[in-house]
């Protein structure tokens, strides 16, 4: 089934497009290919995969050959979201051999960067598989690439974060310390969505859809503060608790990661979560973040924690090789 991409209230994924082949072509063009190529030449040009992994961006490729030249014949061999081998065809462009130029090195570049996003996902998904942890990016992806850095990020098999600043409520540190405490942070939340009439868990109408509040901890004693706080009844919209940086790297525990302090925090939430069920009030959510790695995810995952948001799939992209070869029609 094809994974549509993530919803974005002003995110229009065609305007990049045209603005990244309007940077490429500045303004005069391609011109090497307008000296060099004839008008009425055709040809073929085949997608190669040149080394194993999760295709990506299949749909923005079509999309930027249509806007290129809707004459462009895109065929594909896969999907979006399928695994490719190295040396593997999986997709076929044919016509104006001056269009599939222009649009060569934009599509790829979308395809490449999305392929490298969604095969870093399926690894770390592969890594958490049997337990009921999911994988998110975070807010880390490239300016002005939000929108296709998470959509591969879905087709890896993960699951999303928040999209931005607006559909969800993150109280990080930052907030916390300028707020003045944790106390006095969740307190303006709590008044700021009462003023606003934010539909978010727990909440009435207005214009905030699907909204939660996410509460970040960084210590034993910050996560007992806020579990005390939401306890009161002080937080009822808080739904999920970040556990930040509660593992340190320790070679001699299995992943090379130490988390005795994530399991202990883990502990604190389950043994409040089987209170607050007996209370009628909705199970916190857990997050935890900080030293994951391929290698370390599943000792986070073994700890029980609900997501494991991980920066690095999308700030520190390694691009799946792909490349597009090109033969003019009528030669073999």
């Amino acid at each position: 089934m094809a994974v549509s991409a993530p919803a974005h209230p002003t995110y229009d994924i065609q305007q990049v497009i045209r603005a990244a082949l309007a940077e490429d072509a500045g303004d005069r063009g391609d011109v090497t290919t307008l000296a060099t190529i004839g008008a009425a030449t055709t040809a073929t040009a085949k997608f190669l995969a040149k080394a194993d992994g999760v295709l990506a961006g299949l749909a923005v490729a079509d999309a930027v050959f249509a806007e290129v030249d809707p004459n462009l014949a895109v065929e594909w061999a896969a999907k979006d979201g399928d695994r490719v081998a190295r040396g593997m065809t999986f997709g076929v462009v044919r016509g104006s051999a001056r269009s599939i130029l222009v649009a060569e090195r934009v599509a790829l570049n979308f395809m490449q960067r999305m392929s490298g996003i969604a095969t870093a996902t399926a690894a770390m998904v592969e890594a958490v598989a049997g337990t009921s942890t999911r994988i998110l990016e975070t807010r880390k992806t490239a300016p002005g690439l939000r929108l296709p850095d998470k959509w591969a990020v879905l087709l890896g098999g993960g699951a999303n974060h928040r999209m931005g600043l607006y559909d969800m409520m993150m109280i990080k540190d930052n907030h916390i310390a300028a707020a003045g405490g944790i106390k006095q942070a969740l307190q303006r939340a709590e008044a700021y969505i009462a003023a606003e009439g934010l539909s978010i868990p727990g909440g009435g109408g207005g214009r905030c859809q699907g909204c939660g509040v996410e509460l970040e901890t960084r210590t034993l004693a910050e996560v007992d503060e806020a579990l005390a706080i939401i306890a009161s009844g002080a937080a009822p919209h808080v739904t999920r608790i970040m556990l930040d940086n509660m593992s340190k790297r320790d070679a001699g525990q299995p992943g090379g990661v130490d988390v005795s302090v994530l399991s202990e925090a883990m502990a604190r939430v389950a043994a409040f979560n089987a209170r607050a069920a007996a209370g009628g009030r909705r199970p916190l959510e857990t997050e935890a973040s900080g030293n994951v790695t391929l290698e370390s995810v599943r000792a986070f995952a073994d700890t029980g924690v609900d997501f494991v948001s991980v920066g690095a799939l999308t700030h520190s992209v390694i691009a799946l090789d792909i490349s597009l070869n090109i033969q003019l029609d009528g030669q073999h």
